[in-house]
């Protein structure tokens, strides 16, 4: 709803099926390394090969052929059977199927969602039931985290998609503090087919299913995986993970979850 109060201006412009511009180089949880541009170009802009057009066929000239009046005679009685079976149908209300079509066009394969603001995230299968706060970029260009004395809550990037939206909703969260475990913990424990959920400030709740839990080291991170798939609405939840390598290195690894809208309710 492009109207709708709290949307942030970079989203609310975008239509559905926009690519947008990647986080940039940086940081999240620990730090996560976000898409480097590629010759100049984002890696979510890829452009399509240049198809060549061809050259068009000769067909060779044929005499025209003269319709047999015997051709034309069935060809109009064919055409009065239909009209007079779609009157009758209509004046008599039989269903006449075998000269009707399909009643609507075939559902797509997958749901897509205005714009709005996410507001609390769930997963209920590791018990997490947080609310959420917008993250931007931090004064370094990297994308923010949320505050320590807010651990337990979830950051959405807001210079990307809101859930439901084509593209990547990012999401990162701590792992832990110095205190205990933080929000995303146990992100690494979902498995295939679990449900996420995030409830929207426009009253719906966008339902996604895990397809992957990956690990990556933090310098080998593929970015276009992780944030250049705009062929359908779907979540990234980011985490610190791996070995801890202290300091201001904090963990060797992102956790990455992938995973795709399959429906939303009221």
């Amino acid at each position: 709803m492009s109207g709708e109060p709290g949307v942030p201006e970079s989203v609310r412009g975008k239509r559905p099926a926009q690519v947008i511009s990647a986080p940039p180089e940086g940081v999240v949880t620990g730090p996560l390394p976000a898409p480097r541009p590629q010759g100049g170009r984002s890696p979510f802009r890829v452009p399509l090969p240049r198809r060549r057009t061809p050259a068009p066929r000769r067909v060779p000239a044929r005499r025209r052929r003269r319709w047999p009046i015997g051709g034309i005679a069935l060809a109009l009685f064919f055409v009065g059977l239909f009209a007079v079976a779609m009157g009758l149908g209509v004046s008599t209300g039989f269903d006449l199927g075998l000269f009707r079509g399909p009643d609507e066009p075939p559902p797509r394969a997958f749901p897509v969602l205005e714009p709005s603001r996410p507001e609390r995230l769930s997963i209920p299968d590791l018990k997490i039931d947080a609310p959420i706060l917008e993250v931007g970029l931090a004064g370094d260009g990297t994308v923010d985290v949320p505050p320590l004395k807010r651990h337990n809550e979830v950051g959405w990037f807001d210079g990307g998609p809101t859930p439901g939206q084509f593209g990547p909703a990012l999401f990162v969260g701590h792992a832990d503090t110095r205190t205990g475990p933080s929000v995303f913990h146990d992100l690494g424990k979902l498995k295939p087919k679990q449900r996420i959920e995030v409830d929207r400030a426009d009253g719906t709740v966008a339902v996604f299913e895990v397809n992957s839990v990956e690990r990556y080291d933090k310098d080998r991170l593929p970015v276009n995986r992780v944030y250049g798939d705009f062929s359908r609405p779907s979540l990234r939840l980011m985490t610190c993970g791996g070995k801890w390598l202290g300091g201001d290195q904090g963990y060797a690894d992102n956790v990455v979850v992938y995973a795709s809208l399959v429906s939303s309710r009221k």
